[in-house]
């Protein structure tokens, strides 16, 4: 498959945030064109399915600017700069529901954008051990926190009320 690569002959950093950063690639196709890549730079995320003892999915809900609504999503967030995807899993479980779970398996992981983002995503599931623990929400997050059902959040994936596709490949995931 080598006769797909691209080879990135110059790359320019146009912006440089504190979430994202955007650099243009210069690049060469295998049929010696050369076109500009648009690069969004993200330093990676986590994305958690707390599922409780009786079965309830633990959830957020939280007005998303980019998407300009309300949205229900599994907790998540951006993993620091050098921090462990676990690490971050943890972190990221306490600071949004306010719980913390004894053991945390790896799903998967996965490009959020492969076609303009760098961002992978490392899927994670609450397998044992699910307790309160103190909150600490970001600063820049207003959150409220949810139980529903795997069924209903299932159903409501299928009603395009859970529309975020960390959430889906999370419930997809865990429904087996």
């Amino acid at each position: 498959m080598s006769e797909l690569n691209e080879v990135t002959l110059s790359s320019e950093q146009v912006y440089d945030g504190r979430v994202v950063s955007l650099r243009l690639d210069r690049v060469r196709l295998p049929d010696g064109r050369e076109v500009t890549r648009e690069v969004v730079e993200h330093r990676g995320a986590v994305a958690i399915v707390p599922v409780e003892d009786d079965g309830q999915i633990v959830m957020v809900r939280q007005y998303r600017t980019p998407a300009g609504k309300i949205l229900l999503e599994i907790p998540a967030g951006s993993m620091e700069e050098g921090e462990d995807p676990h690490a971050c899993a943890q972190r990221e479980l306490e600071e949004e529901t306010g719980l913390t779970a004894d053991v945390l398996e790896p799903l998967t992981f996965f490009y959020s954008a492969p076609g303009y983002c760098t961002e992978v995503i490392y899927l994670y599931h609450q397998a044992r051990g699910l307790r309160p623990a103190s909150r600490q929400a970001d600063d820049d997050e207003n959150i409220v926190v949810e139980r529903v059902s795997l069924l209903q959040a299932l159903a409501m994936v299928q009603m395009g009320e859970i529309c975020d596709a960390k959430s889906i490949v999370g419930l997809l995931m865990v429904r087996g």
